[in-house]
């Protein structure tokens, strides 16, 4: 994993933008600080540029950006191809040859090879940008899930990217800011794709390729691969079957690295499956790191226990009390990428992984969204039967006394946008429209307009909740602050449940049998109760989450953020204070403030 930026300008000189890049890339190198590189177009007005954290081939010849055939090709990547193994041997036996042993390289090969078709071959997380030094074209191209993050933008100036919007600020012609982005923030809690904070900024869609012509100045976008819900197998004993087979396959190709690699164990039954399977895959030294507290509200360290008694090597874990979390808020929230009610979690544990001298470790992330983890599951079918109610009785909960009767007018918002921001949004249009000063008309406009996505009226109840999940609350929020946070400390994570093969199959298996069960998950624990201790499944579930509400009550950075700002910041401090304000509500206003 690794981070990427570039940039495209014909009325900019060669040195202009040499020094552009230079700098975004120093701004992207907590990411990678391995090593730094850069690709230089004189001819074409072109700039590329690589920050490195080295996993796979350590050596020099992991280098990038690396070019192939004859300098033809020149790519800066940023992820992890976990089958690169398997395209490595079969493009050798095409007659191909290579230098390295880095799946960087493999990338290279298969586009030589197999054009843009590769780009569906390969199994992994990834963004990278590709050179086409005959063709003069330049391809952005992004995972199918959309774990990498890459943003871009196409303006009459050229081409400009980067794997974060902080990059982007050496180029004075795209600070326009967005003017939307706080109804967003307010809303959702994140900022969902394609909004950013910069107005000429988006992100690259998921498993798309965006093919821009230097001659012509003009550029397409392409999706290489979706993925589809088609319900075909109905036999619960052979999904068990699948699903055990295929979840120690990933796991198992998750693991490949030349550099020290563990698991994030919370003691939940997503991370406690991982480190057993990643120990029972040969990884008798595996390195787990887990996060407790004090507080036995929050704490999960006796389920932790309880998983590492079956493991070997070496276990950190680690409590961390107030005064830690206090020395720390302020630089988590500067290092925010696109603002997040989330992530600081993941901030804390990537600290501990990178004071452990572990450069990868394994994530959870994906089976609550796959196999119905989440309350939403249960929901949706309820939410789907108030989204036929009149608009105008769906707008009249406007005037309730009770927030969650207040949220029904968010189903007057068609399909799957409404249904989320019912389920999940944080402040109602009212408290919006209040809080900007605004008119409740102009903020269902704005949130009505982006994003835009699929119909999904033809799932099945728990597939739409699956859906939504995955393509609003995992991707927009979990992924993207996993990523910034992680990446923070130079620390890779990776998602096994999000592996390719797995994801086809579970979108493969029948409603009635993949969200059936005593238990949320029920498959999956079916699935490994062999290897899975009772009390680590049978238990309620509990998030990755603080006592926030506690600490943040007493912190002196958010008082002085809150009560210094305008008066209605310090009106919902009060709020937050008092009882009448979740804790993820207070963030989202300290960064709006911000």
């Amino acid at each position: 994993m690794c981070r990427i930026a570039g940039i495209i300008n014909q009325s900019l000189s060669t040195g202009s933008l040499n020094e552009i890049v230079k700098e975004m890339c120093n701004i992207l190198k907590h990411g990678g600080p391995d090593d730094e590189g850069f690709y230089f177009s004189d001819k074409h007005h072109l700039a590329l540029g690589h920050r490195r954290l080295s996993l796979i081939d350590l050596s020099t010849g992991g280098h990038q950006p690396m070019s192939y055939a004859d300098d033809r090709y020149v790519i800066s990547y940023n992820g992890e191809i976990y089958n690169y193994i398997e395209l490595r041997n079969e493009l050798i036996n095409e007659g191909y040859s290579f230098k390295t042993k880095s799946d960087t390289e493999v990338i290279l090969a298969s586009f030589t090879a197999w054009g843009i078709n590769c780009f569906s071959k390969l199994n992994g997380m990834f963004a990278f940008a590709l050179w086409d030094n005959l063709a003069n074209d330049l391809y952005l191209v992004r995972d199918p899930i959309g774990i990498k993050p890459l943003y871009y933008a196409v303006t009459k100036e050229g081409l400009a990217f980067a794997s974060e919007i902080k990059a982007f600020k050496p180029i004075s012609y795209l600070q326009e800011k967005n003017d939307q982005w706080q109804v967003y923030m307010m809303a959702y809690g994140h900022l969902p794709e394609p909004v950013t904070t910069l107005q000429h900024v988006k992100y690259l869609p998921k498993g798309t390729f965006l093919q821009y012509h230097v001659a012509t100045s003009t550029y397409e976008l392409e999706v290489f691969k979706q993925y589809t819900y088609i319900e075909k197998i109905s036999s619960r004993e052979e999904a068990i079957g699948l699903v055990k087979d295929n979840f120690q396959k990933a796991v198992k190709r998750h693991m490949i690295a030349d550099a020290p690699i563990g698991v994030f164990l919370s003691g939940g039954v997503d991370s406690s499956l991982l480190a057993l399977l990643a120990s029972n895959n040969g990884q008798s030294d595996l390195t787990t790191i887990s996060l407790f507290f004090d507080d036995a509200n929050y704490s999960e360290k006796k389920y932790q226990d309880i998983v590492k008694q079956k493991l070997t090597g070496l276990q950190y874990q680690h409590c961390l009390d107030k005064e830690e979390f206090d020395n720390y808020f302020p630089s988590i929230i500067n290092m925010m990428d696109q603002p997040s009610c989330d992530g600081i979690n993941t901030w804390f544990i990537s600290k501990y992984a990178k004071e452990s001298n572990l450069k990868a470790v394994l994530s959870g992330i994906g089976a609550d969204e796959l196999l119905g983890g989440y309350p939403s599951f249960e929901r949706m079918k309820y939410t789907l039967l108030l989204q036929q109610l009149p608009d105008k009785l769906l707008n009249s909960a406007q005037y309730a006394q009770s927030k969650k009767l207040k949220r029904l007018s968010y189903l007057t918002i068609p399909g799957a946008v409404g249904r989320y921001l019912f389920l999940r949004g944080q402040f109602v249009p009212g408290e919006i429209a209040k809080h900007l000063g605004t008119s409740e008309k102009e903020i269902f406009s704005i949130l009505q307009d982006e994003p835009t996505l699929s119909n999904i009226d033809y799932l099945t109840d728990h597939n739409q909740a699956s859906w939504i999940e995955m393509n609003l609350y995992m991707r927009n929020q979990l992924l993207r602050d996993a990523d910034v946070m992680s990446m923070a400390h130079g620390v890779e994570l990776r998602v096994p449940f999000l592996d390719n093969d797995f994801v086809n199959l579970l979108l493969h298996i029948k409603s009635s049998v993949k969200y059936s069960g005593t238990n949320s998950k029920q498959l999956l624990i079916d699935s490994f109760k062999d290897i899975l201790p009772e009390a680590i499944w049978n238990r309620p579930k509990m998030g990755f989450s603080f006592p926030f509400k506690e600490w943040l009550t007493s912190n002196n950075y958010v008082k002085d953020k809150m009560i210094a700002g305008e008066r209605k910041n310090a009106e919902s401090y009060q709020q937050f204070i008092s009882g009448k304000m979740h804790w993820s509500q207070l963030v989202t206003l300290l960064l709006l403030s911000k």
